[in-house]
């Protein structure tokens, strides 16, 4: 059975999306620690990525290793939602689904390090 929310097109369907987006940016944001301080990260990386006098290309593999972290992240704690929606009480399987999103956002940071040293360091 679909979902009764689908079935919307075109310009309003985009635009629905973009306000879900923001929507899910805003709560984590307010409700995930980690995802604000890779938030104040970005925005510490970010304009040097930029600024710093490098081709295109290793800006772009800056931006991307930066955005990466935050993407996974996101997914890491809409995971661990879901997870404890679906029940507050230990299991083995929670704390696996939950630990292997941890394990994804602490390799993003280590691509991120890796990127980030070589090209400014390599």
């Amino acid at each position: 059975m679909e979902s009764p929310f689908k079935g919307k097109t075109g310009l309003v369907r985009i635009w629905n999306a973009f306000n879900y987006s923001l929507a899910g940016l805003r709560a984590a944001l307010q409700h995930e620690d980690a995802f604000r301080q890779e938030v104040l990260l970005a925005i510490v990386l970010l304009p040097i990525a930029v600024l710093y006098p490098h081709s295109g290309v290793e800006k772009a593999l800056l931006i991307a290793c930066v955005l990466l972290v935050l993407i996974v992240e996101l997914l890491n704690s809409a995971v661990e939602a879901v997870v404890d929606r679906v029940s507050l009480e230990r299991h083995e399987l929670a704390k696996r689904a939950k630990d292997i999103g941890s394990a994804a956002v602490l390799l993003t940071l280590i691509n991120l390090a890796a990127v980030w040293g070589l090209i400014f360091f390599g």
